[in-house]
């Protein structure tokens, strides 16, 4: 199978390649390492990486037609800078329908993509969010411009799949509380957790549901990815302590959540655990050992967030 991906050296593109190139696909990855990192994909016969932005049409229609890949899993996106709306509405939105359509015109069996559980606002109006939840994605520049896409690709037609996602941790993670905890306990610096809860899910159970759907698996539509449950970032950040070994001298400040940072966001999987047979598998626990012992491995000098207020204070 020839499948192209997008973003394809960042978090969950890489793995995703990974996984492809294990059972002998060929993969074309593009990406413009915004957010990426080059030690992400190893070099492989049957891999080819493109360094550039989805937003560049004529790059992108000119790949997708050399290469012309049976499915698309479009996974780039722009979440560096929460005020950078340029960016998003460039990468998320225009790139988006560029993908998309080259996509069709190339005459893709399926499009994949990874949508953010964003678009249901950060006050969803049910717990857990069921599919069928109005779509409210105007409490950020990433959420809007990511479902843009979202209904650009609906629009086109072609048979898609769209994740919309839990939140997703292991090696390889830039971008979330865990990444900033270990960076900043190994750096000796001031910790702080929000109050508020999130639904985590390891990445290699990710990528199982996804191998499933690149081999024609589930309807056309919508799919949430999650392991159904949430857990406190203070639960996170405990279990981050643990898993390095290490003691603080004080309990970690717990502040109040953001405006614009949702106090919980729990996804109803059960479609996806009916139509894949599939469910997460990994305990919290055992996916934070695992992420951790990657970045003593790599290191990793830089974290990302998508929302206000929540970076890395010096």
């Amino acid at each position: 199978m020839k499948v192209l991906i997008t973003g394809g050296a960042g978090f969950i593109g890489s793995h995703l390649a990974d996984r492809l190139l294990e059972r002998g696909d060929e993969v074309l990855v593009i990406d413009n390492y915004s957010t990426a990192r080059r030690d992400n994909l190893t070099p492989h016969p049957n891999l080819e990486i493109v360094e550039g932005t989805i937003a560049d049409s004529k790059l992108v229609y000119g790949l997708f037609e050399d290469f012309k890949p049976d499915v698309v899993a479009h996974a780039a996106a722009s979440y560096k800078e929460p005020d950078n709306w340029e960016e998003d509405s460039l990468t998320n939105t225009l790139g988006g329908a560029i993908v998309t359509q080259a996509s069709v015109k190339s005459g893709a069996q399926r499009l994949i993509y990874f949508q953010t559980s964003l678009c249901y606002g950060v006050n969803p109006l049910e717990q857990p969010i069921p599919l069928d939840h109005p779509i409210l994605p105007g409490d950020s520049s990433y959420a809007i411009s990511k479902t843009a896409s979202e209904q650009y690709i609906a629009l086109s037609g072609i048979d898609f799949v769209s994740f919309r996602l839990a939140n997703a941790y292991g090696p390889r993670n830039l971008s979330g509380p865990l990444p900033t905890f270990y960076h900043r306990l190994t750096n000796d610096l001031k910790c702080f957790v929000m109050d508020t809860r999130r639904d985590f899910m390891y990445v290699p159970d990710l990528i199982d549901v996804v191998m499933m759907a690149v081999d024609g698996k589930g309807e056309r539509g919508y799919y949430h990815v999650s392991s159904g449950k949430d857990n406190s970032i203070k639960e996170l950040f405990d279990a981050t302590v643990e898993a390095l070994g290490i003691s603080l001298d004080e309990e970690v400040e717990v502040r109040e959540r953001n405006p614009d940072d949702a106090y919980t966001i729990l996804l109803d999987p059960t479609k996806t655990n009916e139509d894949f047979n599939w469910s997460t598998s990994t305990p919290l626990s055992e996916g934070i050992k695992r992420a951790i012992k990657y970045y003593k491995e790599y290191g990793i000098s830089e974290t990302y967030t998508h929302l206000k207020g929540i970076g890395n204070d010096k």
